[in-house]
């Protein structure tokens, strides 16, 4: 089984699947296990971080534009090397086209590989919305791999996981507000499985909680946990954040490093525009976290489970719950 992977949480699905010698390809941004950037690398970025209003504008350009500009894919894709390497299976996504190559120039690709060689790829769109959806997409990667029984053993892993973080969650005590900021200029607030986490890890979500799924009543207690999920990332305006009061603050810009975002926050800080985050650090109480967003909750991968036995640790004063691999990507403030 030849495998590339477009996606950072797939390759690292892979990997814990036990299936890191099946992988011929990766992607500009799979860097994690350090074990395989040693794979040719397929896609590359159109665009550049250079402050959060840029990337944020430059995204608005290509995926609004008009005639040919209009959904401009943010990414390239090496054709022919990707041909050359001969996959069974290519794992990608159709979830955000910001994040990824998106699945139609990947399946587009898939069409013209069989034109040309008569063979055609396996795609896999990975798109989970929720943490149950990722389990989920273990399992279908684990099918697709013929590692299946290993996907039931690495679910089962995670789900334990869980369970043993939660034990330290009181499931009935109002937890505090935390605001989740996933993208400094303009501010967004962190969706999807993100929300699930909090909650879940005994913390209010205010600005984007997560809402009962259809036919799932009321799905209220610890047993309904699952049962509830919230929407994709809210634009907002920083007035309203502030109006929240929120008690403990996140900043995870999607994709960027720990470093990259010290300095970001930092520029964000001392601009005029900044006066929010200057009045938010001001106030009495709030405790600030400042985590690595190109590893940790922006990757619906294994290590969403790290993000939650930190999250557990800090919201509930058990700082000895934080996996030693995320140590070194979080810094605590306040």
């Amino acid at each position: 089984m030849r495998v590339v992977s477009l996606l950072p949480s797939g390759t690292e699905i892979v990997c814990a699947l036990g299936g890191e010698g099946m992988l011929v390809g990766r992607s500009h941004e799979c860097d994690w296990p350090a074990s395989i950037v040693d794979r040719p690398v397929l896609t590359a970025a159109r665009t550049t971080f250079e402050t959060s209003g840029q990337v944020d504008a430059a995204v608005r350009a290509a995926l609004g534009g008009e005639g040919e500009q209009k959904n401009a894919s943010l990414y390239t894709l090496d054709t022919a090397l990707l041909e050359s390497l001969a996959p069974d299976v290519i794992i990608t996504q159709d979830l955000c086209a910001v994040c990824s190559i998106d699945l139609s120039t990947v399946r587009g690709v898939a069409a013209e590989l069989k034109r040309r060689t008569g063979r055609e790829p396996t795609v896999i769109s990975l798109n989970p919305q929720t943490l149950e959806g990722v389990f989920d997409d273990i399992a279908v990667v684990a099918d697709a791999l013929g590692l299946s029984r290993r996907g039931d053993e690495v679910i089962a892993g995670l789900r334990q996981r869980m369970y043993d973080a939660g034990d330290y969650v009181n499931p009935y005590a109002d937890g505090p507000n935390v605001a989740f900021i996933e993208w400094l200029e303009p501010i967004f607030i962190g969706g999807h499985w993100t929300p699930q986490l909090i909650e879940r890890a005994g913390g209010r979500h205010v600005l984007n909680p997560t809402e009962a799924v259809v036919h799932a009543g009321a799905a209220a207690g610890p047993i309904g946990a699952t049962q509830r999920a919230a929407g994709k990332s809210v634009r907002v305006p920083p007035e309203v954040l502030l109006a929240t009061r929120p008690e403990r603050v996140i900043v995870c810009p999607c994709g960027l490093s720990l470093a990259k975002t010290r300095a970001e926050l930092a520029r964000v800080a001392a601009s005029e525009g900044g006066a929010w985050w200057r009045e938010l650090v001001a106030r009495p109480g709030v405790r600030m976290a400042v985590v690595d967003g190109n590893h940790h909750f922006s990757r619906p991968g294994p290590r969403l489970v790290d993000a939650f036995e930190w999250l557990v640790g800090w919201l509930n004063g058990r700082p000895e719950l934080t996996p030693e691999r995320m140590r070194g990507m979080v810094e605590e403030r306040g």
